[in-house]
């Protein structure tokens, strides 16, 4: 088993090298069309054909989400950390695995009510104040621990645009603004080996491309020691309770600030995680 494990990792060092060389060579471009696709399809279909399915509606064809993709999800393996690519890349390629979120979401009798209010989880929405009140271990006091000792903020999420159908996107949005709240719920800081490991747990859950990328490419980004971690046991550990949990996009997590994490996780059916990561810089790996 041991054996195993060394030759995977060395399989991924030795591959992740040549691949970040040549995303860096070929990064920048692929980028600046993505971007000029998203300034001309805004200009275009704003301006003209705008359908007004929601605010800020983008409409694309076939055609343009397949140029988009491919430009952002270069750009978001040159930067994990380029929020708006993996935005782009995660709305022009998700759409049949956010159908069958909704679906399981409107099962759900909690899931179907947020599908109803459509809250939204931004500071304005918020209330800190009260959060910092709470006691140690309730969701709502380790949500706002997480924000602080990771320099984060609920409002770096960008709204979606490119998809074509008001109640996909907000499912969208919806795992968009939760993806903190499961970092908190797993324990996981927002250093590499953090969102590898929420990504695994993610692409599990939810069936998006975009965390399968993730999950896939992101450990190209670790050192020897990180992955290790990642393969022995935060890896499987992910997957497990990535599949075996409740949607966790259809918890009402506005109501559930005063529960402690514990037993949030035990009625999720999420494990602790097997080891426990502390804050570090992004950067490190």
């Amino acid at each position: 088993m041991r054996s195993t494990i060394r030759k995977v990792t060395t399989m991924w060092l030795t591959v992740g090298k040549p691949l970040q060389r040549l995303n860096q060579r070929y990064g920048l471009t692929c980028t600046a069309v993505c971007v000029r696709q998203l300034h001309s399809s805004a200009t275009q279909f704003t301006d003209s054909s705008y359908d007004g399915l929601y605010p800020g509606h983008i409409h694309t064809t076939p055609v343009q989400k397949a140029l988009l993709a491919v430009g952002s999800g270069v750009a978001a393996l040159q930067n994990p950390y380029r929020h708006d690519m993996v935005a782009v890349l995660g709305e022009t390629t998700g759409h049949f695995a956010l159908i069958n979120l909704r679906d399981r979401m409107r099962n759900d009798p909690e899931g179907y009510a947020i599908l109803t209010e459509r809250p939204r989880i931004r500071l304005s929405t918020l209330d800190l104040n009260n959060m910092a009140t709470l006691p140690d271990g309730s969701f709502g006091r380790e949500y706002l621990r997480f924000l602080e000792d990771n320099h984060v903020t609920p409002d770096s999420r960008a709204d979606v645009k490119f998809v074509d159908n008001e109640e996909l996107a907000y499912v969208m949005q919806r795992y968009r603004e939760v993806h903190d709240l499961l970092h908190t719920l797993l324990g996981m800081p927002t250093n590499m080996l953090g969102e590898v490991a929420v990504k695994w747990f993610e692409a599990a859950q939810t069936g998006l491309p975009m965390c399968t990328l993730g999950a896939v490419l992101g450990p190209l980004r670790l050192n020897a020691r990180r992955l290790q971690s990642l393969f022995t046991s935060l890896g499987p550990w992910a997957l497990k309770n990535g599949q075996q949990s409740r949607c966790v996009l259809s918890i009402f997590y506005e109501r559930r600030w005063e529960q402690s994490v514990e037993d949030l996780r035990q009625e999720l059916n999420i494990e602790p995680p097997p080891v426990t990561l502390s804050a570090t810089k992004k950067g490190s790996t």
